[in-house]
């Protein structure tokens, strides 16, 4: 045995010793990990089902996407397998799609009309290096901080000119080099119409446009086909049965094929071409990834998660396709929105699925041949004008319009359509600068009187050049006035801050009030007299005279000095660097509403209210500070809601379990309102299990109150990050366990009976509010103290509703919790997730809550806060492991029960 330590050390070795060998969780595979050997087959049929859906969509695109640009046949075939097996090897998104895309159907043609096949695919061999250097600088993230209203109009701009080419092609004829070319030829093109390459086009879009809308279970099984094949595959199939003359697909010999050779033509084209490719195909791919993330977090079901898209690792991969591509004889190559969504919808669950969809089209470029060449170039022509229609997006458009940024993407557009895809960008982007100058400088203030009150209300960013304005709003306030200015926007430079501060020490010196509201109410201004060289007479300059200025305290955060509250957090009024104040023993603090020396209770009352019988404190006048705020900036806006709900009830959908720690604010962190949630708080977010003597049978009460009367549809159970009461119950738990050991001390230093855990000494040895954490920290101020003095206080019989969680940590045959994959951080932090599902199982051991699960009517929720990170995480529990899932989007995570 060990040498016997003094007690104090024996509860922390003992503490230590039991993490080590009893606490140990279980190895976290990393995101993109293999499954365990039990799953593997579920997964790769995942993999290989999605891969054949994917395959299915990209080789008539793929083709499609050729005959737009005027390249051969084949350089999409190449551009789709090395785009499925390079990029969806190296790429930084997983599940996303690469290959020939229509975004760079209009760069491309360009390319091949003015310097052929060959330099063209120098131009991608090129562009890729470019990406690749892009990549190891890591700026990939600052391509998405182009204005979307830019690259949707860009998407459009391609989209227009990709479906008045291929509209030649539908009637019959062949495209122009240019859009312009194309809209004046389009008079003479339907004056002589092809009417079997017309009839072909015209069943292809009805089977495109008609398949996804089948209805009934037949329909539902006959959509798992996908709708571009299905619709290829018709004509094709109606064309050959009825022996229609057209110009079909001619693939020929690979012996054939052209390479990339070396570039021929101006420098600067070249270095246009190169840049133009560059940023259509690592935009698309950054967008396209992100889209990717939004799809997979969306997801339902027990499915794989991938980790987030790296797009610094994604560039790199787009630039290492492009380069293979480029010197294959392939189309440039980026991630396509159509085939990536249907990998995520098929059901992929690693990057496997994304380079088997390329293995799929290597063998279909070398066996299928004959089958391909039946394919009329007029259903391929019609299936890449559909998709260029699609690139018009109506959504994109109202989006656009509700941000007031039409100019730019109308721009862009046209800019696109007329002159290029880099032009118009290069359009897009100044149009979007000159549009945020012209907000950022347009600033409309104005001026009026209503019952004795005088308003300024500026709208729009304060800057040096609305300050003339401004100073003439201003000094139309007369001396000695009630005035409110309203500041609504986001932004005030030096010296419009000045220009209100100056404004505002004159106004208050001539009798006046002044208040500040907005968004930019937290402006702090300086309204005391100079500091005094002594605390006496700071006393004396802070007591303003009989006819002193005072500044009304209804605003947001109030205009007085020492006030750093941020404009967009009113209810961080606690915050406040002089609320603390109310010291005596520190003379140099001072309320945010200090009260004139010898001044009455009466003195600080709100006007219009009767005298105050107590003296308001600093945490009174902060209380009415925060009322008053609330019944002005509030209360108007919630009072028709609040009064629905008195007419109609509560009606709350959630019943929320959390701990009573004043962080955790639950309707922040659930984006809810008034008659969303039933809250149920209690030190340690603890549901104690039916029919135990806790002498508390409120949280009983609530949960069948919200069960049964309320008919809520779930219950959350919320734990947090650094939870007091979890501190002590581990601290009061490692009492227990030392004290029953050989080496425990005796006598009272213990405790006696069933409540030694919670006794008068659970805090000897180490302050219970510390925990077992690294040390002191921020968090060390909420645990909770058990109580001291003779016997058990409430705390500790209240705590002891948390043992059976302590018991569950120390269970070795129970999985321990994990938070994101990673094992817990420290002891406190295991301790609290496994609170959370311990909680859990207490709530189904109610009888209400287990008759709502068995029909059906009830979900259970586990979630967990981590405060410092200001992270959700949602519990999804198996019988194998126990994960806390980190939210990005709340649909489709599993429940627990």
């Amino acid at each position: 045995m060990n040498r016997p330590l003094p007690r104090g050390d024996r509860r922390h070795v003992g503490l230590r010793s039991r993490s080590r060998h009893r606490f140990r969780p279980r190895p976290a595979l990393p995101p993109t990990a293999q499954p365990p050997p039990g799953r593997r087959f579920r997964l790769a049929g995942a993999d290989v089902s999605a891969a054949v859906a994917v395959f299915l969509i990209a080789l008539p695109l793929s083709l499609g996407i050729a005959l737009a640009t005027g390249a051969p046949l084949q350089a999409g075939l190449v551009a789709a397998a090395v785009g499925g097996l390079v990029a969806g090897r190296f790429g930084g998104s997983p599940l996303q799609v690469s290959g020939p895309a229509a975004g760079l159907t209009v760069v491309t043609a360009d390319l091949i009309a003015r310097y052929g096949w060959r330099t063209t695919c120098a131009i991608t061999v090129l562009a890729g290096l470019a990406q690749l250097g892009l990549g190891c600088l890591r700026v990939a993230r600052a391509a998405l901080a182009v204005s979307p209203a830019v690259v949707h109009g860009m998407l459009a701009g391609i989209g227009v000119t990709i479906a008045v080419a291929q509209l030649h092609i539908v009637l019959g004829g062949s495209p122009q080099s240019s859009v312009l070319d194309n809209f004046r030829a389009l008079p003479a093109q339907l004056a002589d119409l092809d009417p079997a390459a017309l009839a072909v086009s015209a069943l292809t879009l009805a089977l495109l446009l008609l398949w996804p809308r089948l209805p009934g279970r037949t329909g539902r099984l006959l959509r798992r086909a996908p709708a571009p094949l299905v619709a290829v595959v018709g004509a094709t199939a109606v064309a050959s049965l009825t022996g229609l003359m057209l110009t079909r697909v001619d693939l020929p010999s690979w012996r054939s094929h052209a390479l990339a050779g070396l570039p021929e033509g101006p420098v600067l084209g070249l270095v246009a071409a190169v840049l133009s490719t560059t940023l259509v195909c690592s935009v698309q791919s950054l967008l396209g990834a992100v889209a990717v993330d939004k799809l997979v977090a969306g997801r339902s079901g027990p499915l794989a998660r991938p980790g987030r898209s790296d797009l610094d690792r994604e560039l790199l991969g787009q630039g290492a396709a492009n380069v293979v591509s480029g010197a294959l004889g392939g189309l440039p190559v980026a991630g396509v929105a159509v085939r990536s969504s249907a990998n995520v919808r098929a059901g992929a669950v690693s990057r496997n699925s994304t380079m088997l969809h390329g293995v799929l089209v290597v063998i279909a470029a070398l066996l299928m041949v004959p089958l391909l060449e039946l394919i009329p170039l007029a259903s391929l022509a019609a299936l890449v004008m559909a998709v260029g229609i699609q690139m018009v997006s109506l959504h994109h458009i109202r989006t656009v319009t509700r941000h007031r940024e039409v100019p730019v993407y109308a721009v862009t557009t046209l800019g696109v359509v007329v002159f290029g895809v880099l032009e118009g960008v290069a359009l897009g982007v100044g149009v979007a600068v000159a549009l945020a100058l012209h907000r950022l400088t347009r600033t409309r203030i104005t001026h009026d009187e209503r019952k004795g009150t005088h308003y300024v209300r500026v709208r729009g960013q304060l800057t040096f050049l609305a300050v003339p304005r401004l100073s003439r709003a201003l000094h139309l306030v007369p001396h000695g006035a009630d005035a409110v200015v309203e500041l609504g926007g986001s932004f005030m430079d030096h010296a419009a801050y000045e220009s209100l501060q100056d404004w505002q020490r004159a106004h208050l010196a001539q009798g006046g009030t002044v208040e500040f509201t907005g968004r930019r109410a937290g402006i702090r201004t300086d309204t005391s007299p100079p500091a005094a060289s002594t605390p006496a007479a700071a006393t004396t300059a802070s007591a303003p005279p009989a006819t002193a200025p005072t500044v009304s305290t209804v605003s947001t955060a109030t205009a007085d000095a020492g006030c750093h509250c941020r404009p967009w957090t009113p209810w961080r009024n606690h915050r406040c660097a002089n609320v603390t104040d109310a010291d005596p023993a520190r003379p140099g603090d001072q309320s945010c509403e200090p009260a004139p020396e010898g001044a009455t209770a009466a003195d600080s009352a709100p006007p219009h209210s009767p005298a105050l019988l107590v003296r308001p404190g600093p945490s009174r006048r902060q209380l009415a500070r925060g009322l008053s705020t609330f019944q002005r900036a509030t209360a108007p806006h919630v009072r028709d809601e609040l009064a629905r709900l008195a007419r109609e009830g509560q009606q709350p959908s959630q019943l929320f379990l959390a701990c009573a720690d004043s962080r955790l604010v639950t309707s922040m962190i659930t984006a809810s309102g008034p008659g969303d949630l039933f809250v149920v708080r209690n030190v340690g977010n603890l549901v104690p299990p039916p029919g135990e003597g806790s002498g508390d049978d409120s949280v009983a009460a609530g949960i069948e109150y919200a069960v049964e009367v309320l008919g809520v549809r779930s219950i959350t159970v919320c734990g947090h990050s650094g939870c007091g009461a979890m501190r002590a119950l581990l601290d009061s738990g490692a009492v227990a366990r030392s004290s029953s050991g050989p080496d425990a001390a005796s006598g009272s230093d213990a405790g006696s009976g069933s409540d030694a855990p919670f006794g008068p000494d659970s805090r000897s040895g180490s302050d219970s509010r510390s925990g077992p954490g690294p040390g002191p920290g921020p968090d060390s101020r909420s645990g909770p103290d058990p109580g001291s003095g003779d016997g058990p206080t409430p705390l500790g019989r209240w705590l002891k509703n948390g043992l059976p969680s302590l018991d569950r940590v120390a269970d070795p045959a129970r999985p321990g919790p994990l938070l994101a994959g990673r094992p817990p951080a420290d002891e406190v932090e295991r301790l609290c997730l496994a609170n959370v599902v311990q909680q859990l199982e207490h709530l189904r051991a109610h009888d209400s809550v287990a008759r709502a699960l068995r029909q059906g009517a009830l979900e259970l929720h586990g979630l967990y806060f981590h405060v410092a990170e200001a992270q959700a995480y949602l519990l999804s529990e198996t019988e194998e492991e126990v994960v806390f899932t980190r939210v990005e989007a709340a649909e489709g995570l599993p429940s627990p029960s």
